[in-house]
């Protein structure tokens, strides 16, 4: 089921890391929507909604009232609700300590620099809502937002999500989310960047999609922020033979059940033995999860078993595939997590499987795919922020830097620059 490797570079010639890409026709395709979209407004959007969704709407249908969202969030169990505030709740508490206020240097003159941090004045959040619905990637893009003190938050959602998942409509209710579209795929990314007659545009785009929505969002990136070009999710288990083969092959499984057919699933150990292992369990479990055909699919394609001889050549390959999901389970988890540097959550012992995560634990689940954990971060607070520099010079202080601020000026060959100095003093 998984292909077994001995040794970082077999791994990488037979499977090169490849960051995710649309594929040419996605693109024109994409690009056509988008443009639509751009020129003729709530005209096109309702076009597209009856073509691609297969919904008849009128432009005041468009955004759904907060009865509509109450009655249907109405349908969610006590239990439900429950669970959905606690998660929120984890997620607040984690996400409260990002928060940060900027800061002001003072001089003796009476001059100042600051750092000055603002909200966002608007923010779109997409919600996927076709095969599946996913409230908990609407808790990870809403609550950073609104501690950040976003003023105006609008999700956009294909038709019907609503009325098929009362666990959306619930957790918009928690988060008192009343801006609520009925669009999805490409078409809302651009009636959110853009606008329409009856969507006002959004300052920056979040949230999940299929390759569609990722490329729109490609595409409108400049017109408004976005949070990442997100692809399929990964997950590398780091293991020792201390680990249970139990464990380990259950955390693959469940990151190859995400449903594009392109997720990965690696597991790197020092451990032949383990190694031998989890790929049997992997065969014996499979067979009673429900999803087990597209899995086992994901599996062949992109699962692997990559045994090292040392943890030294395991922290290699592990830098080098910068997952978006890295598990340990070593005998020493909690110091080689310390050495990891790229990865864009770690998960730290045999009680910390990805899922904890995904749901509950607080951190954000809008992780860096693709290998952009070598640069990227999680989603989190300081993405519905923007920080500004404040220059505030007494004239003494001007004075008594205008020589080196001229200098300088000088030296690059802005003139015009070093008069706008001198002329303060002439």
């Amino acid at each position: 089921m998984i292909a077994l490797f001995h040794g970082a570079d077999a791994y990488f010639r037979s499977r090169p890391v490849v960051s995710p890409g649309g594929e040419s026709s996605v693109r024109e395709r994409v690009a056509a929507l988008v443009e639509r979209v751009r020129i003729g407004g709530d005209r096109a959007l309702l076009e597209l909604i009856s073509e691609l969704d297969g919904a008849l709407l009128a432009a005041d249908e468009i955004r759904m009232s907060r009865e509509e969202i109450v009655r249907a969030a109405d349908r969610a169990s006590d239990e439900l609700r429950r669970v959905i505030a606690n998660a929120a709740a984890n997620i607040r508490r984690y996400h409260e300590k990002q928060l940060h206020a900027g800061f002001e240097l003072r001089f003796e003159d009476g001059s100042t620099l600051a750092q000055q941090v603002t909200p966002l004045r608007s923010v779109g959040v997409y919600v996927p809502g076709g095969a599946a619905s996913y409230p908990s990637s609407v808790l990870m893009n809403v609550v950073p937002a609104r501690l950040a003190g976003v003023d105006r938050i609008a999700v956009a959602t294909p038709p019907g999500a609503i009325e098929r998942s009362c666990e959306l409509a619930a957790t918009f209710v928690l988060l008192e989310v009343d801006e609520v579209y009925r669009m999805g795929g490409a078409q809302a990314v651009a009636a959110l960047a853009y606008g329409t007659e009856t969507v006002p545009a959004v300052d920056k785009i979040v949230g999940p999609g299929n390759a569609y929505v990722a490329e729109a969002k490609r595409l409108v990136f400049g017109q408004v922020g976005i949070d990442t070009m997100a692809g399929p999710s990964e997950i590398v288990v780091l293991a020792d033979e201390s680990a249970r083969a139990r464990y380990v092959a259950a955390d693959l499984l469940s990151q190859a059940e995400h449903g594009s057919g392109d997720e990965r699933a690696v597991l790197v150990t020092t451990s032949v033995v383990l190694a031998e292992e989890v790929a049997a369990e992997i065969e014996r479990q499979l067979e009673s999860l429900p999803k087990n055909r597209a899995i086992g699919e994901v599996l062949r394609r992109n699962g692997a078993a990559v045994a090292v001889a040392s943890l030294e050549e395991a922290l290699s390959l592990v830098e080098r595939i910068a997952p978006e999901h890295l598990e340990i389970m070593m005998r020493d988890a909690t110091e080689v997590a310390s050495r990891v540097r790229n990865a864009g959550a770690i998960f730290v012992g045999e009680h910390s499987p990805v899922p904890v995560g995904d749901f509950y634990a607080g951190p954000n689940h809008v992780l860096p795919t693709g290998s952009a954990a070598r640069f990227a971060s999680p989603l989190g607070v300081y993405d519905f922020v923007k920080r500004t520099s404040v220059v505030h010079y007494s004239r003494k202080r001007l004075d008594d830097h205008r020589r080196d601020i001229e200098a300088f000026a000088r030296a690059e060959g802005f003139e015009a620059h070093a008069r706008s100095i001198a002329i303060r003093f002439e």
